[in-house]
């Protein structure tokens, strides 16, 4: 992939009548490196508390490894995670067609004004399209990611496999007619992990 570096001198913003300026940080997006899984999941835990692994995206992630290629960081310019995106192979009902689902999408809070988000969900829709995917569906608040072209008006046939809100549930073709007939439950489809006892013997 081809990094997305953004500089500094981007990120100077000014607040309320008193003028202060805040410097956000520079950062690159990256894929990920097997090194950040700590970081990774600390700042997850940070960024989306304790019960992030109960969601119901979480059933279809445990245990599969990301879509090749389709695990992204944004690095600070001394190396620390700032960010990250993580997009899975999934199947639209059964037999039906592949696709993949984005999440979680996460920012280290203290910086979580800064632009990291929108970079790396352009980031990660542009590699997908690139790598030939057909669609992106995730769970989040549309007002959020509508400007990044996602919505319902393709889901309504569609489930998540445990409890969610319908309305949350959205999508977005990458080729046109991807989500055509579309219908049923969502199921994992990724590369499984391979677990610790078998990667030791």
């Amino acid at each position: 992939m081809n990094n997305l570096a953004i500089a500094s001198a981007d990120f100077n913003i000014s607040f309320g009548t008193a003028g202060a300026v805040q410097d956000l940080p520079a950062f690159v997006i990256e894929a990920e490196r097997p090194a950040d899984k700590a970081a990774r999941e600390a700042l997850l835990d940070r960024a989306m508390g304790a019960g992030r692994k109960r969601k119901s995206s979480e059933a279809l992630r445990r245990g599969r490894l990301p879509a090749e290629s389709l695990a992204l960081v944004a690095r600070s310019a001394d190396g620390a995670v700032l960010g990250t995106v993580r997009l899975w192979n999934v199947t639209l009902g059964a037999g039906g067609r592949p696709a993949l689902l984005l999440g979680p999408l996460a920012v280290e809070p203290s910086v979580k004004s800064a632009g990291i988000g929108s970079a790396l969900m352009r980031q990660a829709i542009a590699e997908a399209r690139d790598l030939g995917h057909g669609a992106i569906l995730l769970v989040g608040d549309e007002p959020y990611y509508g400007r990044f072209g996602f919505s319902a008006e393709r889901t309504g046939e569609l489930a998540m496999p445990g409890p969610y809100e319908r309305h949350r549930l959205l999508a977005l073709e990458l080729t046109q007619g991807a989500l055509d007939g579309a219908c049923g439950t969502i199921t994992a489809s990724g590369r499984r992990k391979r677990n610790e006892r078998t990667r030791a013997a």
